[in-house]
């Protein structure tokens, strides 16, 4: 039995044919000329397409885990003030509360290592010279000059 005529896969399958006409027509377009080697017989268009369907299933995953979005805020809302139903007691989920926590913590902390090369840069914050205030090399503070007192000065009479 060819691999189009299976039941369950009837939708991939037809996305993943006209996926392959629309690479096949791209490839052909590309080149300007066409030969009689470029044109795909049925056989060969077939093979493409099977090679197709089983590259998606290779590489399809099935997630049935539930996370949370840690970048969309929860809310909570209470009832309202006249009701007179007793609120209810809902059990603490206890691995819910972890991976909560674990959504919201910060990269360093989550995992070992950095993942992108934008958490590279970043990765070790720890200043390589302590912080100190008589340090001049990384404290720039204000000093009154005369130019500073001149400009102070004029400013305070146009007011």
């Amino acid at each position: 039995m060819p691999l189009h005529q299976k039941k369950g896969i009837r939708s991939i399958l037809a996305h993943s044919q006209r996926m392959c006409r629309i690479l096949i027509s791209l490839h052909l377009s590309r080149r300007h000329q066409v030969t009689d080697k470029d044109k795909l017989d049925l056989v060969h268009r077939d093979a493409i397409h099977v090679e197709r369907v089983r590259k998606e299933q290779r590489h399809q995953k099935l997630h049935t885990e539930f996370n949370i979005n840690p970048h969309r805020k929860l809310h909570v809302l209470p009832d309202k003030p006249m009701c007179r139903r007793t609120t209810e007691e809902i059990p603490e989920d206890e691995d819910f509360i972890k991976a909560f926590r674990k959504a919201h913590e910060v990269p360093t902390k989550k995992y070992s290592m950095p993942l992108t090369e934008s958490q590279e840069i970043g990765w070790m914050s720890t200043p390589l010279v302590p912080e100190s205030r008589q340090d001049t090399r990384f404290n720039f503070f204000r000093f009154m000059t005369d130019v500073t007192k001149h400009h102070e000065f004029g400013q305070r009479t146009q007011n």
